[in-house]
């Protein structure tokens, strides 16, 4: 039987506000357990919440970004259930009135090819704590610093059918989040977590399958390994008579395979209803306008000027704009250059990009400023040095030896351009080498390369390529 693959993601973002959702408490990541949980976050009796304005605009960038429906007035809920993580023995979300309602994303799949995927809502919540089982000999201890953590939580449809349109469209959100500015994006961390809800059903079928949910998934490989996982395993239990169970699962990256949590809980379980404490959240059409003038320029709408403006690829500006911060870079190294676009790219994402995945280093961690970067290509273009130079030039600016023309001058790497010197140096070659000239002459033209090697090893690499070609032709065919 032929199957197909119905996936649909919750991506938890963490919300890049300094302070948390209800509260003034920190949102700083890394400190010490317990030290930033405040009466609120923990539910005191008599304190409470008011709501951050900061998470309320991040929400709305968004919404704007996927062209959703924001809504005019939207409700925070009550999410009740029990848990030692969750100290008040409810969460404060949003249920059947979302701030942010239906929109869409496009993705790029690896054939080059397009997708749109739904959006179904977005709705903002604040975070539980987090249980610790390591290290407490048979306990678990409870770190309530996350609690109170604004999140904004995006529900995609069902409209992925394999585990790499599943990567593609959460690498996708990953960029968007992170140009928004609203989510820095670190999965290492928690501050982006996704669960996956996967099911199977009949190709030409029409009806879902059962679907099971993966729990926070903190890595785009091992979210592929998850749904590929999962996939086989509903497979197997139905073609061999068998019902799959609409359950909560956990990904376990070191045996590669899912295991049952609990089973699914439904909405009913958790006994929405309006949180008594807060007002309807209001969003008027200035606010919205407000937010609406400080967006910047989203990865798509960047994509697309780089390919008009500076003539690139498709694929070199889908990498270039990949994240904000790289197209930055990329951008003030053009400016640099002199406006060399495609030579520009080529330098930033094959001999930086190297040493940054060497290095395991982030574009802002770059040992080599943007416009550093532009001077070295600058000095290609005019010809001061080769490109082969340039290499060992960019070496050295790695190496914190200073700006590609410092070191061009200390190491005396200047290119040979003088046609007199290059002519001396092709005489020379020519006159230690007869039999070679011979052969050129007979036909064997290939043995050109050889004369040109010849000539730029006696001039240390120096002497312009272009100029020893054609005086060397010169030469052998007058």
């Amino acid at each position: 039987m032929q199957w197909e693959t119905v996936i649909g993601l919750e991506v938890h973002a963490q919300l890049a506000t300094n302070s948390k959702i209800f509260s003034g408490a920190s949102t700083a990541f890394g400190s010490e357990p317990n030290t930033q949980a405040c009466p609120i976050d923990l539910g005191m009796p008599g304190v409470l919440p008011v709501l951050n304005q900061g998470a309320v605009e991040m929400a709305v960038r968004f919404g704007l970004a996927i062209d959703a429906d924001i809504a005019g007035q939207s409700v925070f809920a009550r999410k009740n259930y029990f848990y030692p993580d969750l100290p008040k023995g409810y969460q404060i979300s949003q249920y059947e009135l979302p701030v942010i309602g239906q929109g869409q994303l496009v993705i790029e799949l690896d054939d080059g090819a397009t997708k749109t995927v739904g959006i179904t809502r977005a709705h903002l919540e604040e975070d539980a704590g987090k249980s610790l089982h390591e290290d407490f000999h048979g306990m678990t201890g409870v770190d309530l610093n996350r609690a109170g953590t604004p999140l904004l939580e995006i529900v995609s449809e069902p409209d992925m059918r394999s585990p790499r349109e599943a990567v593609a469209y959460a690498k996708k959100l990953r960029t968007v989040v992170r140009y928004l500015g609203i989510c820095d994006g670190n999965m290492q961390e928690g501050s982006l977590r996704v669960d996956v809800n996967v099911s199977v059903r009949p190709a030409g079928q029409a009806a879902f399958g059962t679907r099971a949910e993966i729990k926070n998934v903190n890595s785009f490989r091992f979210l592929e390994k998850a749904i590929e996982f999962e996939v086989e395993r509903q497979r197997e239990i139905i073609e061999d008579g068998g019902t799959v169970e609409q359950e909560t699962r956990l990904y376990d990256p070191d045996r590669g395979e899912t295991r049952s949590m609990r089973t699914k809980e439904e909405a009913n379980d958790y006994r929405y209803f309006p949180d008594p404490d807060l007002l309807p959240l209001e969003v008027d059409t200035s606010f919205i306008e407000r937010v609406r003038a400080g967006l910047p320029e989203l990865p798509d709408d960047k994509k697309a000027r780089f390919v008009s403006d500076y003539g690139l690829p498709a694929y070199d500006a889908g990498v270039l704009t990949a994240a904000r911060e790289l197209a930055d870079y990329y951008e003030a190294v053009v400016t640099a250059a002199g406006g060399e676009a495609k030579l520009a790219a080529n330098w930033v994402m094959s001999e930086l990009g190297g040493v940054l995945n060497e290095r395991g280093l982030d574009i802002t961690e770059s040992p080599v400023a943007a416009e550093d970067l532009g001077g070295l290509i600058r000095r290609i273009e005019d010809q001061t040095i080769s490109g082969k130079i340039a290499k060992e030039v960019f070496a050295a600016m790695v190496a914190g030896e200073g700006s590609a023309d410092a070191i061009i001058e200390a190491r005396g790497l200047k290119q040979i351009t003088d046609t007199s010197a290059i002519e001396a140096m092709i005489d020379e070659v020519l006159a230690n080498n007869p039999g070679q000239v011979e052969q050129y002459r007979n036909g064997k033209t290939k043995v050109l390369g050889w004369f040109v090697g010849q000539v730029m090893k006696a001039s240390r690499g120096k002497a312009n390529p272009d100029q020893v070609n054609q005086l060397l032709r010169d030469r052998l065919d007058g």
